[in-house]
């Protein structure tokens, strides 16, 4: 297309030099021609009393008339040529130019879907990682709240020990006649009591094991939580240049806060159901309680909102029992765990 149009800018360039070509040629057709004539007319007899007019045509003059005319044609085309050659360079700088700058245009695109592609590709990862992270918190849970049952088992067979033990002793008293044998029942059901306390020290042992494994499982939280952070940022520094994808950062980062705190709130409320000391007649009932911290997370203030009476005492009291709970690193998060409001229910 581009040589289509270099055609007819050449034949419309050659239109005004072809002009005056034909101009110019006309004229010393026209002059020929008259010269001609005068040469072939007879000179007539001349009247008496007239006067005889003759005009002579040289023909040197004709000559170098049609010579100049000859030159001013030849520079004309020459002038034409020269014009034509520069446009042609002209046409041609500018044709590479286009195509340099569609090459440029080309790369750009390709860059921008490349960049594209590795920012679908780094939030599908950080996706996995969370999940990852979610799982290994649930397992950790799971563990924690096993290791409460194991608690709960041991220390029903401590008091089923120490009832065993007041009822050897009220057997001791009525048989205080036959004292070598209620000495011996004595020194039985001393043994008994040193190794029911001795299970009861291993179950300690044990809860705190576990106590220890949740506070784990909560610090590989929070260090997954601290990397997508991280990651979190450099994409925003990636895409820092795009509104619609800072619109959904923004989303984005509404969303991971509302998750966080629904996290760290389902943490505190096992934290104070691990310290909840009530009977079974409490069971099916709720307390909700509002809980006011410090940045660090240490308790400043605990108010009772709803529930039974009896449950929201024990459950205030377990809330005391914590006094310190763990806190993210995210100043945002940190500012709605401030004052939170938890509801609490016996297992």
């Amino acid at each position: 297309m581009s040589e289509t149009k270099k055609v007819t800018h050449k034949k419309d360039s050659l239109a005004p030099a072809l002009a005056i070509s034909a101009a110019l040629h006309l004229v010393l057709v026209i002059v020929l021609l008259v010269g001609a004539d005068f040469g072939k007319t007879a000179t007539p007899t001349p009247k008496a009393g007239s006067t005889i007019d003759a005009t002579v045509i040289d023909p040197a003059v004709v000559n170098a008339q049609a010579q100049k005319i000859r030159q001013q044609r030849a520079q004309a085309k020459q002038e034409e040529a020269e014009r034509l050659k520069r446009l042609e360079q002209q046409a041609q700088r500018l044709e590479q130019q286009r195509e340099q700058e569609e090459q440029r245009l080309r790369e750009v695109k390709r860059q921008k879907l490349e960049a594209e592609r590795q920012a679908r590709e780094e939030k599908k990862r950080l996706a996995e990682q969370k999940a990852q992270a979610e799982e290994q918190a649930r397992i950790a849970r799971e563990k924690a709240q096993q290791a409460e049952r194991e608690r709960q088992r041991k220390l029903e067979e401590k008091r089923q020990a120490e009832l065993a033990a007041e009822q050897a002793e009220k057997a001791r008293q009525q048989k205080l006649a036959e004292q070598r044998k209620a000495e011996e029942a004595a020194k039985k059901a001393e043994a008994e009591r040193q190794r029911k306390l001795a299970e009861r020290k291993k179950a300690e042992e044990e809860a705190r094991k576990a106590e220890q494994a949740r506070q784990e499982a909560e610090r590989k939280a929070e260090e997954a939580k601290r990397r997508q952070q991280e990651q979190e940022a450099a994409l925003n520094d990636l895409f820092s240049g795009l509104e619609s994808e800072a619109s959904q950062r923004q989303s984005a980062r509404g969303q991971f806060i509302q998750d966080e705190v629904a996290r760290y709130g389902a943490i505190f409320t096992q934290m104070i159901q691990q310290r909840l000391l009530v009977d079974d007649g409490l069971t099916g009932q709720e307390c909700v309680v509002n809980m006011r911290l410090s940045p660090t997370g240490l308790l400043l203030d605990v108010k009772e909102k709803a529930g039974n009476t009896r449950l929201c005492r024990a459950t205030k009291t377990a809330v005391v029992s914590v006094s310190q709970f763990p806190m993210p690193d995210d100043g945002d998060i940190i500012a709605k765990l401030r004052e939170i409001e938890l509801t609490v229910r016996p297992n």
